[in-house]
């Protein structure tokens, strides 16, 4: 099964704001033709089939759909694979997931720029033969390293909104191509 099988649906029946919609009958004949493919693939056998047949027959809403499905198709895109199938709560956990990554490089950033130059100064103020704690200079790199960590922190939802957009971007760009028929 494809994952790209999501957004065949007239919305997504993963993504919980649309769970409550009423389903189209398109929705009901995707639904029944991934069931046919599931089946003639040897995955559902004719009774699971007649069953879950019967049921997407009478699918009232979108969330009746997933349950009908989550064992047959991928539920979730591939991490740098293709965006098609990817609902915004997706795209919204992996913009969560990316700020996260950035919070934390930036608290090693801090951690390490700010041990290494401690360090340095430590080890060089014993040159002359004696200790010259006369000037810490490291505070430079200790105080912007953490106005990066500050920053980053609390640019949360904008760093969040902007990588919102860049992979909704990436999917339309993913939707074309897949029209094309590259």
């Amino acid at each position: 099964m494809d994952r790209e099988v999501w957004s065949s649906f007239t919305h997504d029946p993963r993504d919980r704001q649309y769970q409550a919609l009423r389903a189209s009958d398109q929705d009901r004949s995707v639904l029944l033709q991934v069931l046919s493919e599931a089946y003639a693939d040897g995955r559902l056998d004719l009774a699971e089939f007649d069953e879950r047949g019967d049921a997407a027959r009478t699918v009232r809403t979108l969330g009746d759909i997933d349950p009908l499905l989550r064992d047959l198709v991928p539920a979730r895109p591939e991490p740098g694979g293709s965006l098609v199938a990817a609902s915004r709560s997706d795209l919204e956990r992996m913009a969560h997931r990316h700020w996260r990554s950035k919070r934390r490089e930036a608290v090693f950033s801090f951690i390490g720029a700010s041990t290494l130059t401690t360090g340095i100064w430590f080890a060089t103020s014993f040159a002359d033969g004696g200790w010259d704690p006369y000037f810490f200079w490291p505070i430079f790199v200790i105080v912007f390293s953490l106005l990066h960590l500050v920053r980053t922190a609390a640019s949360r939802q904008e760093i969040v909104d902007g990588e919102v957009r860049r992979l909704e971007r990436r999917r339309e760009k993913d939707q074309r191509r897949k029209s094309w028929g590259r």
